[in-house]
């Protein structure tokens, strides 16, 4: 079941977007073979996005399991490495040689600073990635040190979700051109892209370069967080002229006092009247105020708390699988439904299952296991 049924993906092990890339396309179906170093912890079920592979633990220091790697490769459509530039290679394992032994495959490759460029080998975390993009810049309180946005922009959103897209970018091309290729996913790249709207409201004249001076960053009244009365949240953010008369008519107040609100010089004096009036209420008082409204107001849930929501809880956007709550697969297909498969591997633990499936004697199962360490 799937809509990438009968694909075959074979992830390098490693952690963050990578990882998160193989989870979406083990979620949409596709057989996703996780290939683990034979050192270090044996893992854990509880690890939501490992969720839906099987594991096999090769020490790709030895000939015979870089030789393992080319076989499995001839047969795979797709591989998902997140070394530094050049680490594949050293290994033999690099895009030229795996093209050759199999034309058709997708090579996917997940770095922080891209391929090329002066950064490409050194080392480097989200933050850093989206540092240097203008994004980090403008997220945070305009005295204060920009806040990062966890760590959803540069691994996930522009790296891990655009490194799959490039991947079924490239399934689709092969289905007519019968070759595979490179797809080269840079979070760096993907973080600048995921700016594009903000970048086109600068260049529109629409966007200061100030953090906290903006439509979308908490300066405006409508677009933010108010405090309430029990010390929870809510979430603000009517920008349209109906849904905020909405707005304000729930919450009793005079439209009046909100004239000239997309003015940014009325701002500050309307987000004084917006959080006195939210502090007089809690926040669940206000999610039962605003739960059939157009007032664009939500309460703000914690992740402990989000599952209980009615909203949430009808779509099912978070489920209980293997023992753990953990959002459900995403976006939703019609006829080929995505669906959580297994819990998380335990490192190497379908080894000799997998080798044989790919058709490797059991002479040569024993010899490339044993080297393994499997547990």
């Amino acid at each position: 079941m799937g809509a990438l049924k009968g694909i075959t993906v074979l992830e390098l092990a490693g952690i963050g977007p990578g990882p998160f890339c193989a989870m979406l396309l083990a979620d949409m179906g596709a057989r996703v073979i996780r290939i683990d170093r034979p050192e270090g912890p044996a893992g854990t079920r509880d690890d939501v996005v490992l969720r839906g592979r099987r594991s096999l633990a090769l020490d790709l220091k030895r000939p015979a399991a870089v030789a393992a790697m080319k076989r499995m490769a001839a047969q795979a459509d797709v591989l998902i490495e997140g070394f530094r530039p050049g680490v594949m290679e050293r290994l033999s394992l690099g895009p030229d040689p795996l093209l050759e032994v199999n034309p058709r495959l997708i090579y996917g490759r997940m770095t922080g600073w891209g391929q090329d460029g002066p950064f490409a080998k050194l080392a480097g975390h989200d933050i850093n990635y989206i540092a240097l993009t203008g994004a980090l810049h403008a997220m945070g309180e305009p005295d204060r040190p920009p806040s990062p946005p966890l760590n959803l922009v540069g691994d996930y959103g522009g790296g891990g979700m655009l490194l799959a897209l490039g991947i079924l970018a490239a399934l689709l091309e092969r289905a007519g051109s019968g070759r595979g290729q490179v797809v080269d996913a840079a979070m760096v790249d993907g973080a600048a892209l995921l700016m594009a709207p903000i970048y086109g409201m600068m260049a529109l004249g629409r966007w200061k370069p100030d953090r906290g001076a903006n439509l979308l960053d908490g300066a405006a009244s409508f677009y933010g967080s108010y405090a309430c009365a029990c010390g929870g949240y809510v979430a603000v953010g009517p920008i349209e002229p109906a849904f905020f008369a909405e707005m304000l008519q729930r919450m009793g107040l005079d439209a009046a006092e909100f004239a000239n609100r997309m003015d940014p010089a009325f701002w500050p004096a309307h987000k004084t009247k917006l959080a006195e009036a939210f502090r007089s209420r809690t926040r669940d008082d206000w999610a039962a105020i605003f739960a059939d409204s157009d007032g664009c107001v939500a309460p703000i849930l914690s992740m402990a708390e989000v599952r209980a929501h009615p909203h949430i809880a009808a779509r099912e956007t978070f489920v209980e699988a293997h023992g753990a709550v953990q959002p459900a697969p995403a976006p939703r297909l019609s006829r080929t439904p995505s669906a959580i498969g297994a819990a998380a591997p335990l490192r190497g633990e379908h080894g000799a299952e997998i080798l044989t499936e790919f058709g490797f004697s059991a002479a040569e199962v024993t010899d490339l296991l044993g080297a393994a360490s499997v547990n």
